[in-house]
């Protein structure tokens, strides 16, 4: 008998032993996931702030470049009005000569002593000033006289038969053309040559 209950009672203390064990390593386990927990909680929080940090740090980038944006429009805007606004200094500059070239022709042909040979000399030299001009500028007065005729520049006003120009050949300019780099103002206006008419055959009497 005695054995028998030293037995029952080793196997109660064992049973005693084995709940203490697992309460501890319950326990244990417990506090283990608590501190892994704990560390993701603080590894979380860590990419939390840096996500935060680089967010303002990109959302000052973009204000930056929204005012860089916005100041490169403005100065756009100026110079585009100031082109605008002075896109003709350079030809008014141009044009300055030649109003006092006109100005002082003015002023000799309203003496009475006057010289018009003076006069209309003084009056060819202030056209070629103005052509000058107007070429620095990319005006190019189109006269097309002695040259074939081309649709694309010149205006046909009326069309001449003439033995001593072949067929479409401007034999006069009414009224010069121009272009302005390369594109057209306005065309010259001409008169074109064209074939005589063949000389009447003589009838033949029956």
């Amino acid at each position: 008998m005695g054995s028998e209950e030293s037995t029952e009672q080793n196997e109660e203390g064992q049973q005693a032993i084995d709940t203490e064990e697992s309460l501890v390593g319950e326990v244990v386990d417990e506090v283990l996931e608590g501190e892994v927990e704990q560390e993701t909680t603080v590894d979380l929080q860590a990419e939390l702030e840096t996500a935060n940090a680089r967010a303002d740090e990109n959302w000052e980038k973009v204000l930056l470049a929204k005012a860089d944006v916005e100041n490169i429009r403005r100065r756009t805007q100026k110079d585009i009005e100031k082109a605008h606004r002075f896109s003709v200094e350079k030809f008014a500059k141009d044009m300055l000569p030649v109003v006092d070239s006109i100005e002082m022709g003015l002023a000799a042909a309203s003496e009475t002593s006057s010289d018009v040979s003076a006069i209309k000399e003084g009056m060819g030299l202030t056209h070629k000033q103005l052509l000058s001009s107007l070429e620095k500028s990319g005006v190019k007065q189109i006269n097309p006289e002695g040259e074939a005729f081309n649709s694309e520049l010149h205006q046909a006003i009326s069309m001449v038969p003439s033995a001593d120009y072949e067929p479409n050949i401007v034999m006069q300019v009414f009224q010069k053309g121009y272009s302005l780099n390369g594109r057209l103002l306005r065309p010259a206006m001409v008169i074109v040559s064209q074939a005589q008419p063949a000389a009447d055959t003589k009838k033949v009497d029956e």
